[in-house]
């Protein structure tokens, strides 16, 4: 396997005016929600609703990467586009690779990952996503983080924690806490860590050329990605590097299970009118 390298061509292409494809996975199984991407909200599939969202964005176009024909017909019914993907992928980024096959999309188009399961997502946060890659030529990718508040989600394995470097890429992603204060903890000081080094939860955003996501692809996963079950970290194994766009507000919460569905239908779905 050769290694990825970024091509003059997609450099000139990531400096020109800010293009981008937003790209939407979707899988119909789901352990906690069965049938997610199909789950009606105000009368409407989640996944069409995150690809409305998609298209407020600064994309080009907007498609949905299914595992389903019943996920394809869905959104083709909404006036969604959207492409059959095989039903055994590991995980969202392997999709979109093949989606970007069927597409035909060059090495050099921008591509973001835009996840599934977020009928809420900010548009704005789709364009800072792209962004980042675009103006950070020594990264293969880019995603996103917000600063913690609550040491309760630093501790919490179903937060995702990451650390920078100096210049804003990505030196670890984990479940558990990083960076652990070790003064505070063997002081039993129930705090987060000083804010000179904040605790940062990850947003599951990416973007990458689709050259590079191709190349992702054929990598072969990592130990420390498998037992941590996070697809970034087999970007990191392999030695690339990945850039991380800080926002200072945390993100309306995805859809994981009923109890956030019914979250979401009452935020989008009209108020039943006063008898």
């Amino acid at each position: 396997m050769t290694s990825w390298r970024p091509c003059r061509r997609a450099r000139r292409w990531c400096e020109a005016a800010l293009r981008f494809v937003a790209l939407i996975p979707a899988r119909l199984a789901s352990s906690r929600l069965p049938n997610k991407p199909l789950a009606l909200i105000a009368g409407v599939p989640m996944v069409v609703h995150v690809a409305r969202r998609a298209l407020q964005s600064g994309a080009e176009r907007v498609v949905v990467a299914a595992d389903s024909p019943l996920i394809l017909e869905a959104c083709q019914s909404f006036g969604v586009q959207a492409v059959l993907t095989r039903n055994d992928h590991a995980c969202g980024s392997d999709r979109l690779a093949e989606a970007s096959r069927l597409l035909a999309l060059p090495d050099e188009a921008v591509v973001v990952n835009v996840q599934g399961d977020e009928p809420l997502i900010d548009p704005a946060l789709i364009d800072a996503c792209a962004a980042a890659l675009q103006h950070q030529p020594g990264a293969a990718m880019a995603t996103a983080a917000h600063p913690l508040t609550d040491v309760a989600d630093l501790r919490n394995p179903n937060v995702v924690k990451v650390v920078l470097d100096q210049q804003g890429f990505a030196m670890a992603f984990s479940r558990a806490p990083i960076p652990w204060w070790r003064d505070g903890a063997t002081q039993g000081v129930a705090e987060l860590p000083p804010h000179a080094l904040p605790a940062l939860r990850h947003i599951g955003i990416y973007a990458y050329t689709a050259g590079f996501l191709r190349h992702y692809a054929q990598l072969p996963a990592c130990a420390w990605e498998t037992v941590e079950a996070l697809e970034q970290l087999r970007v990191l194994w392999h030695g690339h590097r990945m850039v991380v766009h800080c926002t200072a507000q945390a993100p309306q919460a995805g859809v994981d299970t009923p109890a956030d569905l019914a979250r979401v239908r009452g935020l989008l779905e009209p108020a039943s009118a006063p008898t």
